[in-house]
């Protein structure tokens, strides 16, 4: 039986409390300014990625959620990670020759891939899926190429695909570093806390749109840079002091520390959207709202503690964090104001059971909730509710079953 070569992982998504956008080289991707990130649980949120490498497939093939893409050739970034991973399996390859003698070691980085990748979520919608998805193509490259390299240095060629992707080969809470050299060498992820350092602290994310967005991230960051005053003072005042206090509010666990300053850089990433010349728009009125309802929110205690903290990435969608204590309030909150579909599986699983016995958005609102904060929002307004944890970074899945290819290493989709 002929043997195949092939592998299959997942990669997780990440949502930035310190927002990255503008890049100082657009080549290598290194960016402005420092980032910092929660990776998010994989049971609801990931990209998987099945990549075969043959000496009979007659070119390298890529499918994205079913479609493949005959333009690979041209795409630059995705040459970017196949490069960089190539010329590492062929210098791995060469030292094993020494060690072992040239007949002992297979010649990978000649052999032309198959690569099939899927995500479980909105594609292009503002929920960080090239994150993921090239975090997942430059994890299983590392896997099927027996890389001996560390998440750290395999980071910076995920950066070169995508930058928000180097922090999604972490688990817990991720900072990317920016780095101060010319060829990128020192621009990097690193890990700041692990998972399970922050028990309590849990997300929700309402998908408000799962379309694609009207202007891409690349573009819109670059139009940011060129055009935007505020940009610049973001960059060379705002950012480092805000790493600095985020990075203090994660290692002590400071949920109103993290929950302002996570709020704040939302904003603020906003303004320079905003501030862009032509402007651009990521949030809609139903995303406005939800910020209304957080803040109105936080204000329904005596001690005036925060409870909650939104974040926007390049999308409408919103990402609520807050601690486990807090998530049925915030759930019910959501419901009430932003009602589902008749589909209510589809709207909101409760895969932690919260709500048993019990009808989301009928529920009682908070002490001294102000009802008439925001008015309640048509049928579908909000599509879906995932409630997640902080999760791992990317992993192997193993058994055939998990393959996104066929016998023939080609996708399913194509049968």
């Amino acid at each position: 039986m002929e043997t195949i070569y092939e592998k299959t992982a997942t990669s997780p998504v990440n949502i930035a409390v310190i927002k990255y956008w503008g890049k100082r080289d657009t080549t290598l991707i290194l960016p402005t300014n420092a980032s910092l990130s929660v990776t998010l649980s994989q049971d609801h949120l990931h990209s998987k990625t099945t990549i075969r490498a043959s000496p009979d497939f007659e070119k390298t093939r890529l499918w994205l959620n079913g479609v493949e893409d005959v333009d690979i050739e041209k795409n630059k970034r995705l040459q970017n990670c196949f490069r960089e991973t190539r010329r590492l399996r062929k210098e791995y390859e060469e030292k094993l020759r020494k060690d072992k003698g040239p007949d002992k070691v297979l010649p990978l980085s000649e052999y032309n891939l198959h690569i099939c990748s899927e995500n479980n979520f909105p594609t292009a919608a503002g929920l960080a899926s090239s994150a993921s998805g090239f975090a997942c193509l430059v994890y299983t490259l590392s896997q099927l190429y027996e890389l001996p390299i560390s998440a750290a240095e395999l980071s910076k060629i995920a950066r070169q695909g995508s930058g928000s992707a180097c922090r999604s080969l972490f688990g817990g809470f991720v900072a990317w570093e920016m780095g101060s050299k010319d060829d990128g060498s020192d621009s990097q992820a690193v890990e700041i806390a692990p998972r399970d350092h922050w028990p309590e602290l849990e997300a929700l994310i309402c998908i408000v749109s799962d379309a694609k967005k009207g202007v891409s991230s690349t573009e819109g960051m670059q139009n940011t840079v060129n055009t935007s005053t505020l940009l610049q003072h973001r960059i060379e005042h705002v950012v480092p002091v805000r790493m600095k206090n985020m990075i203090d509010a994660i290692h002590e666990r400071d949920f109103q520390k993290f929950a302002e300053i996570t709020m704040q850089d939302s904003n603020q990433f906003h303004a320079v959207c905003l501030d862009t010349f032509p402007p651009i728009f990521y949030l809609n009125d139903v995303s406005r709202a939800i910020i209304r309802m957080i803040t109105e929110y936080n204000s329904t205690n005596s001690e005036k503690k925060l409870k909650a903290a939104y974040t926007f990435d390049a999308g409408p969608n919103a990402v609520i964090y807050t601690t486990s204590e807090n998530i049925p309030e915030i759930i019910n909150l959501i419901a009430k104001y932003f009602p589902g579909n008749d589909d209510v599986k589809n709207y909101f699983s409760d895969p932690f059971q919260l709500f048993v016995g019990k009808t989301i958005g009928e529920q009682p609102l908070p002490l001294g909730f102000n009802d008439q904060i925001i008015p309640v929002f048509p049928k579908g307004s909000v599509k879906q509710i995932l409630h997640t944890k902080v999760g791992d970074g990317p992993k192997v899945v193993v058994g055939e079953s998990e393959g996104l290819l066929n016998n023939q290493g080609i996708s399913y989709s194509n049968n």
